[in-house]
């Protein structure tokens, strides 16, 4: 296709045989010269200079009562000036200028101007790819019907006489006596010129039996016969009666893959067009964060040309801007590094895309210093070059702090702050003088949410660079006397020494909130991050470490029970709902192998048709004791046990069968979508369960569609990205759930074979009032559209919703408007009571 084509260069397809003559040259010694070197077109050069060029074509141009016409200097029937385009330049340049003139020949220059070679637009048309195109085009719409039909008899002047005044490029002859057809083209009158007669019976010049093919056939056909046989001409009859009815010239199907191929191009510019517009928006902001970075930022060539840098590198090494670009990177080398150490960093570059490590530079004033260095490699888009970004910090300070924390091993090594040993010292202290001094004092777990998301989706590195960012902002908050301990991962403590009343810890816990609220900024994003605090305050809650840390860990758990980004104080009957929650731990792994779950339906509906167009199959856990668990509680378990595979294996079989049963049952159904966890993908084994299920129920995999969210595949594309495809290959589809509230890339739905979006209910929820959320759904709509992407739209509870997708061109709502999630038998019933309306 022109997108997968349209940047081959004309170095990739031109001729480098290029013939020329002198404009002296005799008209029958340079047609000589083209038929021996079975080319179309010559060259005429005057000084050794390209002047004009002559074609085949141009032979019924000339004067033909002239008898010395054939020796006549090709000069005076050349066509001038030659139009020419670099080697460099791209096959969609190429095509416009052809169209553009009117020509069919450019002559193909190097760099210096030098000509090199000729390209012809068939050279182009046959580099595109766009011959399947052919299969849908009968001969009938493109042949030539008023074809002139000459007799055997007449003579050779006659020939070119009709070719003149008609303009065509090929006559037809018939022989009586031979009851045979054959053809003349301009290649053969051009031929004639080594040997004139124009007196002689055009049969002897014509070329016979012609190869046929009847208007039904395809161009396809036609174009494959004109290549394998080397001819430019195929006769047209009658399939019934053998009649003649006209002419097809191979250019009448290169025009067709021309007219295909300039009909994509122009989309292709379109939408060039309104990506250039966005890229130049694009790298106005990627310019305008690189100069803000606090981190020095250097830009490279793969041969190690310095091509930008930021202010923030001239601030750590001395450089300034024009010191630097053009050199090469080793001018801030230390020498304390032997060449194994570069050589390691190179060979982990390559393999990886990045490379991050520390390593001892030079500044320009000479000192040496060591640096936090991340080496990214950037693919060109379109192009094989590669450019490397160099971001570094000076971390010389830190490390001679980190040798200081690594000798006390009292503090956390990434953030700096008092870790585990050294917080229980000070609150140990604290507690001995509050119990003296008869005043209060609070412990608050402060735990982020989700952070799991941001290393699995951003790195280790930007999971990390958020800890201390975390870490920076509660410290901004903190008392004279209070402190923030990192106990490991996530988790925060703060000990508040000062607190005179219970709204104190409350007022903290607030400004903390608030604090979290404003967006990190982590590799050049902006990320939030939220999180769940509790508290427990002494002497109410606690008169020693281990309870009051205890009950202020309980305590944070109900923040993130109840939503998140909270803040909640113990309560003693918080310890009812903890140990609710190691019952839930004990009670999983018996509930999976007791078929305590159970599946729920959720028909989805077609807004063109108004019918059920698909189901989707939501999960519940009855618990004998416990209650109706939701999904939001057992499935953060499931992941925390490890059993999220097993319990999605056992939904994907449920389902399976469920389908199956159904489709026994005579129901049409068009397909049933499972949620299913980012772990299952990434460990590689998801296409291998569905696989089996299909299998064990005798199923096909186009009955099933499997929902995913971008977290599944953002931390490994490629492997990700291999998974899907086997699960294409069993016929499943693919849908992106609550597409636009995570960390949303474009890319993705070009490189993922993904069917379907899935339109986040919390943008539905807003539409049609709220101005920002209704341009979101209508944007994801349009774009899914232009993707050939199916849009399914999460939430619909409200008519006037219903009716703003309808409008926008959403395929497909689901939500409490159309129905609820239903069991097993409700959803049967629901399904044909609405076959019977429909």
């Amino acid at each position: 296709m022109v997108s997968d084509n349209r940047q081959l260069q004309i170095k990739d397809i031109f001729s480098n045989q290029l013939l020329s003559c002198d404009q002296q040259t005799p008209l029958s010694e340079a047609v000589k010269m083209m038929r021996k070197r079975r080319v179309s077109s010559i060259f005429v050069t005057q000084q050794q200079q390209i002047v004009g060029i002559w074609t085949e074509s141009d032979c019924v141009k000339l004067n033909f009562n002239d008898p010395d016409f054939a020796k006549a200097p090709i000069g005076t029937s050349m066509t001038s000036p030659v139009h020419d385009i670099q080697v460099d330049k791209t096959l969609s340049e190429a095509t416009i200028k052809f169209h553009q003139l009117g020509i069919r020949h450019l002559l193909v220059k190097d760099q210096q101007q030098a000509p090199v070679g000729v390209v012809s637009l068939s050279d182009i048309v046959r580099n595109q790819g766009l011959d399947h195109y052919l299969h849908f085009r009968p001969i009938e719409d493109h042949y030539n019907r008023n074809v002139v039909i000459l007799k055997a008899t007449d003579c050779v002047s006659k020939v070119i006489e009709v070719m003149r005044l008609k303009r065509v490029t090929a006559v037809l002859v018939y022989n009586h006596e031979l009851v045979e057809y054959g053809i003349i083209t301009q290649r053969d009158i051009a031929y004639m010129l080594l040997n004139p007669d124009w007196r002689m019976p055009c049969w002897r010049l014509a070329t016979y039996p012609m190869l046929q093919v009847s208007p039904k056939d395809s161009l396809f056909d036609a174009y494959r016969l004109m290549t394998s046989e080397s001819i430019r001409h195929l006769v047209v009859k009658e399939p019934c009666s053998g009649k003649v009815i006209g002419l097809l010239p191979l250019k009448n199907v290169l025009t067709e893959i021309e007219t295909a191929y300039c009909s994509e191009l122009e989309k292709v510019l379109v939408q060039r067009d309104l990506a250039l517009q966005k890229s130049e928006k694009n790298l106005y902001l990627a310019n305008r964060i690189i100069d803000a970075s606090l981190d020095g930022i250097m830009i490279t060539r793969g041969d190690g040309e310095i091509l930008q840098i930021n202010p923030a590198f001239s601030e750590l090494t001395g450089y300034q801007d024009y010191e630097v670009i053009g050199k090469n990177p080793s001018i801030l080398s230390s020498g304390l590094h032997d060449q194994e150490y570069y050589d390691q960093m190179w060979a982990e570059l390559r393999k990886n895309g990045v490379w991050q490590g520390e390593i001892c530079n030079r500044k320009k004033s000479g000192e040496i210093y060591v640096e936090w260095l991340t080496i990214i490699a950037i693919n060109e888009p379109y192009s094989d070059d590669v450019l490397y970004a160099a971001i570094f910090s000076d971390i010389t300070e830190r490390k001679n702090a980190e040798e200081k924390i690594a000798r006390l091993a009292y503090f956390d090594e990434l953030t700096a702050l008092p870790n585990r040993r050294l917080f229980y010292d000070r609150l140990s202290m604290a507690l001995a003088s509050a119990h003296r001094d008869n005043h209060k004092l609070a412990v608050m777990f402060i735990d982020l949410d989700r952070f799991k998301e941001v290393n699995d989706s951003l790195g280790h590195s930007a999971g990390d660079e958020l800890l201390v960012q975390v870490s920076e902002r509660i410290k901004s908050l903190l008392n004279e006397g209070d402190t923030l301990a990192r106990l490991g991962g996530d988790e925060f403590v703060v000990l508040l020494t000062e607190v005179k009343h219970i709204s104190d810890v409350a007022s903290f816990a607030n400004k903390v909130l608030s604090k979290l609220s404003v967006a990190f900024e982590l590799n050049e994003l902006n990320v939030t991050a939220t999180a769940s605090l509790g508290a427990a305050v002494y002497p109410e809650d606690g008169l020693d470490s281990e309870t009051l840390l205890k009950h202020a860990d309980v305590a944070m758990y109900r923040s993130k029970e109840i939503g998140r980004n909270s803040f909640q104080l113990y309560k003693a009957s918080m310890n009812a709902r903890s140990l609710e929650r190691l019952s839930m731990l004990s009670r999983f792994q018996y509930a999976l192998e007791h078929d305590e779950f159970e599946l729920y339906f959720q028909p989805l509906q077609c807004l063109a048709s108004g019918r059920i167009s698909s189901v989707e199959c939501l999960l519940r856990w009855n618990d004998p004791n416990l209650g109706m668990i939701s999904p939001v509680q057992f499935i953060p378990l499931a992941e925390e046990l490890g059993l999220i595979i097993k319990l999605d294996q056992w939904v994907i079989n449920k389902v399976c069968e469920s389908m199956a049963l159904w489709r026994r049952q005579g129901s049409d159904i068009r397909r049933i979508a499972i949620n299913v966890s980012a772990q299952h993908l990434c460990q590689g084994e998801l296409a291998i369960t569905v696989a089996n299920a299909l299998n064990k129920h005798g199923l096909d995999g186009r009955f099933i569609e499997l929902e995913l969210t971008e977290s599944s595949f953002i931390s490994n594309l490629h492997e990700a990205k291999s998974e899907l495809q086997k699960l294409k290959s069993l016929g499943v589809a693919i849908a992106l759930d609550d597409f636009g509230t995570g960390y949303s890339a474009l890319s993705y739905l070009t490189k993922l074979p993904i069917d379907t979006l899935k339109i986040d209910a919390s943008f539905v929820a807003k539409i049609p009032d709220e101005y920002g959320n209704s341009e979101i759904v209508s944007a994801i709509i349009a774009m899914a559209k232009a993707l050939n992407l199916q849009v399914v739209a999460e939430g619909v509870e409200k008519s006037e919703q219903r009716q703003f997708l309808q409008k926008l061109g959403c395929n497909i709502i689901q939500g409490y408007w159309f129905c609820k999630p239903l069991r097993a038998d409700e959803w049967l019933r629901f399904y044909h009571a609405q076959k019977v309306t429909s």
